[in-house]
């Protein structure tokens, strides 16, 4: 079937808008009609090639739409459902037997470095020629994408379908982070290095979960600005002093969690620094493969823990659902960081993402 998509041919080129062509589902897929898709820092990483993924290429993951076709086996979904695309893991390895589907001893293949099917075959081409697939299951910078029963999450139909992809995947990722991951207790105190769309929802979930200080740190006045309308208490620019020392004085010895979305080295240290003793860190920042960090050793000894985040340890056929209710009552307002673009447009959405004039792209696709 032909379909309109973005396509990544070569190393931090422009993406091309092509038609080209998707395969029907096979055993176990579900192929969407993309409404909407998100762009995220993941994207514009693999465009300029920092992680491997072979080229030429679709990418896009955070995509919302209408299940098209399902391939055979299929149960939870139907033609007509709304849904949200995520991703997916191996179902085999100890930390899938265990329910940890997102430290998939395989996730990096599956999700992003294989950019096809298990069996090395793709699901789109362009006239015969193969075009890599498969990008967090789904490669939704195009008008149709192509999941797989785990990867494709059910949700209301009584939301805006075209806000919705970016819960997939970066606005999961944060607010998981904290809700899943930190669980920090009514009347704790954060510290969030970064306020772009995973920082931002890390503050909104922060506020739902009852912390009473909630810090935000970013370079950029526009973004410290949103992040006290969606929860946060105090507001940290580095560009106006040390920021360790100032987190120190607002909580009189430190935050008792911090979480790291920018994926600067030097960020990551002052989020560990800042922690009060026996305070957690947790990184979610994507760094280029290969980065390295200095932490001070005695700090950690006075019992602060580091731990690395994937997907906000999120289980996305319960933890999406819940986003959106909590969307709905007015208590998770994402919808904030939202601009839209058409897919014409997606190589400004991406300029305007990597120089900051917008926090979450959205790209409608033409149907």
């Amino acid at each position: 079937m032909d379909i309109i998509a973005a396509v990544t041919r070569g190393k931090s080129e422009d993406f091309l808008v092509e038609t080209i062509q998707i395969d029907d589902p096979r055993p176990g897929e579900v192929r969407v009609k993309v409404i909407a898709t998100g762009m995220c820092h993941t994207d514009l990483v693999v465009r300029d090639q920092y992680l491997p993924v072979p080229l030429p290429a679709v990418l896009g993951h955070e995509a919302a739409g209408i299940v098209d076709a399902v391939g055979e086996g299929v149960k939870k979904l139907k033609p007509g459902d709304h849904v949200v695309m995520t991703f997916d893991s191996c179902h085999q390895c100890p930390s899938c037997y265990e329910g940890d589907t997102v430290y998939c001893e395989n996730f990096l293949g599956i999700n992003l470095l294989s950019a096809a099917r298990p069996d090395g075959s793709t699901t789109l081409s362009r006239n015969n020629e193969v075009i890599h697939s498969n990008f967090f299951q789904q490669s939704s910078f195009a008008s149709y994408a192509m999941g797989t029963e785990d990867s494709v999450v059910k949700v209301t139909k009584d939301v805006e379908l075209e806000i919705l992809g970016p819960l997939g995947c970066g606005i999961q990722t944060g607010a998981g982070a904290v809700m899943n991951s930190l669980a920090p207790e009514a009347g704790s105190t954060i510290a969030i290095f970064g306020a772009g769309s995973v920082g931002l929802s890390a503050i909104m979930a922060a506020r739902i979960v009852g912390c009473t200080i909630i810090i935000a740190v970013d370079i950029m006045p526009s973004r410290l600005k949103i992040a006290l309308e969606l929860g946060a208490t105090h507001t940290l620019n580095p560009q106006d002093g040390d920021i360790v020392e100032a987190i120190h004085a607002i909580t009189g010895g430190g935050v008792n969690y911090s979480l790291e979305a920018t994926a600067i080295p030097a960020v990551f240290c002052q989020a560990v620094d800042s922690l009060a003793v026996r305070g957690v860190c947790g990184l979610i920042g994507l760094p280029p493969a290969g980065t390295k960090v200095s932490l001070d050793m005695v700090n950690l000894l006075l019992g602060r823990t580091v731990r690395g985040i994937i997907e906000g340890d999120s289980k996305p056929d319960t933890f999406i659902p819940k986003l959106i209710e909590l969307y709905r009552q007015g208590r998770f307002p994402f919808d904030k960081l939202i601009k839209f673009y058409d897919l014409k447009d997606i190589n400004q959405a991406a300029h305007d993402s990597e120089t900051g004039l917008v926090i979450k792209p959205i790209i409608r696709m033409p149907h």
